[in-house]
């Protein structure tokens, strides 16, 4: 187990130096002094200039940071979510202060209140006019700033719209105010919890406690998770409770999956190129990003649209394969099989033969194309 971990943290590591990493210094009216933070930027940044990215701001950044980095420079290498931006604010010495709030209320006070202005006024301002935000952010905390981030929810218009809340030093006025927060959130939001056996008693009870609320809370744009971790500590739990946050928060942008196929697509109801569609709309929506329909996920639609013998279908794939890869055989493949299966046999053999010039894809070849338009011609003797 030791050696699967230092593996990870190695290949974390070795990701983070190959995206840019860079440091600078905000001055702070709010504060009334620099505050310094750590800024990520994504593989390739800057080689599109209208390309935006979702945002993670990582409080106690001093230490923080580099895990967070890690995880979504690799993740977004194999595709499983955007290219993000990361930005970790340190912490150190000032974590106290940054946090502080009432013991009336709950809510930020004084050096906390303060801390909670330079976010959200300053510091994202900054990152806005300064690189190429997106409108989706991700706020990460840990212990006291687990709890602090959670202010930002309850804002009217939530500053964040994912949250990943680990080990938290829960404010005691919180597990009454996120419920009903999440409950009456009109907005897509995504909220991970998680805590560790090794937590202090109070921190697991608090984390319990309010894991049971927010359970309970019936809101269909809250995508919620809650997991408890036997053996880490408390400070090694984040590497543990990360990719785990990220896999949640970006479902929806992962390519379909043998598990998503299985359960979900074959059981469909509804049209499972309409799933398909909504899936890339969702993504376009959440994160800003007009995402290329991938090879491997038109392939698990048109094995679903063969097995459910919904050939009628094929033809609104055959329109999206077209406008996805426009040069490829992907298109054509498609239409054809949706004329060769709903009679009209024709069309369908000079569809595949009118591919020939067309490049090959996802195991379409030209010979397949050959052999479907010889078979068609065969068998009616055209």
């Amino acid at each position: 187990m030791k050696y699967i971990l230092l593996f990870l943290v190695t290949l974390l590591s070795l990701s983070v130096v190959s995206a840019q990493v860079k440091y600078e210094k905000i001055e702070s009216s709010k504060l009334g002094e620099s505050r310094e933070i750590k800024i990520q930027l994504p593989r390739g940044y800057g080689s599109d200039k209208g390309k935006s990215y979702p945002l993670f701001i990582v409080f106690d950044g001093d230490y923080l940071f580099e895990a967070v980095a890690g995880n979504t420079d690799y993740y977004a290498y194999w595709e499983d979510m955007p290219d993000a931006i990361v930005v970790g604010i340190n912490q150190y010495g000032t974590r106290y202060d940054d946090c502080l709030y009432s013991e009336q209320n709950s809510l930020p006070v004084e050096t906390g209140a303060s801390f909670f202005e330079f976010v959200g006024m300053e510091l994202i301002p900054y990152l806005e006019r300064n690189y190429n935000i997106g409108n989706f952010k991700v706020a990460v905390g840990h212990g006291e700033t687990a709890n602090f981030i959670n202010y930002y929810l309850l804002k009217p218009q939530p500053l964040f719209q994912a949250y990943i809340v680990i080990s938290p030093v829960l404010a005691p006025g919180m597990v009454t105010y996120l419920p009903r927060q999440l409950s009456n959130s009109q907005s897509k939001l995504f909220y991970y919890l998680a805590y560790t056996n090794n937590d202090l008693p109070q921190v697991q009870d608090m984390t319990k406690i309010l894991n049971e609320d927010l359970t309970a809370v019936n809101n269909e744009n809250v995508t919620y998770k809650y997991q408890g971790f036997e053996g880490p500590s408390h400070y090694s739990v984040p590497t543990h409770a990360l990719p785990s946050a990220i896999e949640l928060i970006f479902s929806v942008y992962k390519p379909i999956s043998k598990k998503e196929y299985q359960d979900v697509i074959l059981k469909l109801e509804e049209s499972p190129v309409a799933y398909l569609e909504e899936k890339y709309k969702t993504i376009q929506d959440l994160f800003g990003i007009e995402k290329t329909i991938l090879v491997n996920d038109f392939r698990a639609i048109s094995a679903a649209i063969e097995k459910n013998e919904s050939f009628e279908d094929f033809e609104r794939l055959g329109d999206l394969a077209r406008e996805a890869y426009p040069k490829t055989l992907l298109g054509n493949y498609y239409l054809a099989r949706f004329y060769e299966e709903t009679g009209d046999p024709k069309k369908a053999m000079k569809t595949y033969q009118s591919a020939y010039i067309l490049d090959e894809i996802g195991g379409i070849t030209r010979d397949l194309m050959v052999e479907k338009a010889e078979a068609i011609k065969t068998d009616f003797g055209y």
